[in-house]
């Protein structure tokens, strides 16, 4: 398992990878979805990415208080420079939360409804969950963004 400060790396490339996206795409596409059945914005993507992040990283390895609000990351929009702060925000946080996470230890933190079920796994089970949704997500917004640029 690779060290947590150096997870972190990676997790920093795919959440500085999506910001580049949304500022390729600007305040006057970041909020569009693309037409097809349940597709969502950018920015959605991107504030879904940063509520994962919070939670996984945050309240469930490090044990930071986080009260997500997963619906809510669905219905997100806003200007590119609300996401950039918040971006920068999760990023701060980021640094302190790392240096509590021991990936052979159990949640530090309350796994919500949704995830109760993964009670018998460790932190460092946990951040690779958080990197697989990012990368997962990464992917996503690549293709969400040449769909609207295609028009």
């Amino acid at each position: 398992m690779v060290q947590p400060e150096a997870f972190l790396v990676f997790v920093h490339d795919a959440l500085n990878g999506m910001l580049r996206i949304l500022e390729e795409l600007g305040d006057d596409r970041i909020n569009q979805r693309p037409d097809l059945p349940e597709a969502n914005s950018p920015y959605i993507i991107m504030a879904h990415c940063v509520g994962l992040t919070h939670y996984w990283i945050g309240r469930v390895c490090a044990g930071r208080p986080y009260a997500r609000d997963r619906d809510g990351e669905f219905s997100a929009h806003g200007s590119l420079a609300d996401m950039q702060q918040a971006v920068r925000d999760l990023q701060g946080h980021l640094a302190d939360d790392i240096k509590r996470v021991q990936v052979d230890q159990p949640a530090a933190g309350e796994l919500d409804g949704r995830h109760r079920d993964l009670h018998h796994l460790k932190q460092g089970d946990f951040l690779m969950r958080c990197y697989k949704e990012l990368a997962q997500h990464h992917g996503h917004m690549d293709i969400t963004r040449d769909i609207l640029r295609q028009g």
